[in-house]
């Protein structure tokens, strides 16, 4: 596979990201990581990146102040992609090893959303073997919980959170 290395996100990677996104056809601009960067610095959230021999192969983000309300200071694991030509090379498996790890520093449980359409399966499936488990609030859309009854749109704002203790 090659060395895989996983480290904070640097000066240097907005571009880089948002480029390789946009090579596979995902809109992931550039601003974006340049808002990543700056909560960084800021202390609000940490970016994971991991590259394998100094190529960009994906990231994490940890949020240290979840806007999901039912969390209440639990931290949230959010914004984890890798790019498909790595995938199933355990480097998905490792960014979450770290955010595990950098949250468990300040927390004894994290939290993470997942979205519900069939593009979700295989993180779904993850989080699920990684012991998260379902937060039994419900549907949760834009980070609200939504009503019964109510009709929601089955996009990325569509998702389940879950929670997972860190420290037995």
């Amino acid at each position: 596979m090659g060395e895989l290395a996983i480290r904070a996100l640097r000066d240097d990677d907005p571009v880089v990201i948002s480029a390789a996104f946009t090579a596979i056809g995902w809109d992931k601009p550039v601003t974006q990581y340049e808002k990543y960067l700056a909560d960084q610095r800021s202390g609000l959230r940490n970016v994971l990146v991991a590259t394998v021999d100094d190529e960009f192969a994906g990231y994490v983000t940890v949020w240290w102040e979840s806007t999901y309300e039912p969390f209440n200071g639990i931290p949230e694991i959010s914004d984890f992609n890798v790019l498909p030509t790595f995938r199933r090379r355990g480097i998905g498996s490792a960014l979450m090893d770290a955010a595990e790890t950098l949250v468990a520093e300040r927390s004894d449980t994290v939290g993470i959303g997942v979205g519900l359409y069939a593009d979700y399966g295989t993180a779904q499936r993850m989080y699920v073997r990684r012991g998260y488990l379902p937060d039994g609030r419900g549907l949760v859309y834009n980070g609200k919980q939504v009503p019964p009854g109510e009709t929601i749109r089955n996009d990325d704002a569509a998702n389940l959170m879950f929670t997972k203790p860190l420290h037995t």
